[in-house]
C-alpha cells in the first residue's frame, strides 16, 4: 500500500469518525461524557484537517472549485425552504 492510499484511507475513517460522534453526541444525556465526546470530535476534525492539508500539498487530493456567490446562495435558499 502506497502514501497516497494510506492518506485516504485515514480520511476516510476519521470522517467516519466525525459522522458517528455527531449521532453519538446528539443522543448523550451526560453532560461530562457529553464534552469528553465533543472534545474527541474536536481533535478527530483537527487531524482531519491536518491530514488534508498534508495530502492535498502533496497532489494526493483535489478539492471541488470554488464555489460562486450565487452557487452559495441557491444552495442556501434550497435548505432553508426544507
Amino acid at each position: 500500500m502506497n502514501e497516497k492510499d494510506i492518506m485516504n484511507d485515514c480520511l476516510a475513517m476519521i470522517k467516519g469518525s466525525l459522522t458517528g460522534y455527531a449521532a453519538i453526541i446528539s443522543e448523550t444525556d451526560n453532560p461530562q461524557l457529553r464534552q469528553t465526546l465533543q472534545e474527541m470530535r474536536d481533535m478527530d476534525e483537527k487531524r482531519l484537517y491536518e491530514l488534508y492539508q498534508t495530502a492535498k500539498q502533496k497532489g494526493y487530493y483535489q478539492p471541488a472549485q470554488i464555489a460562486s456567490q450565487n452557487d452559495i446562495m441557491m444552495i442556501k435558499n434550497q435548505l432553508s425552504q426544507g
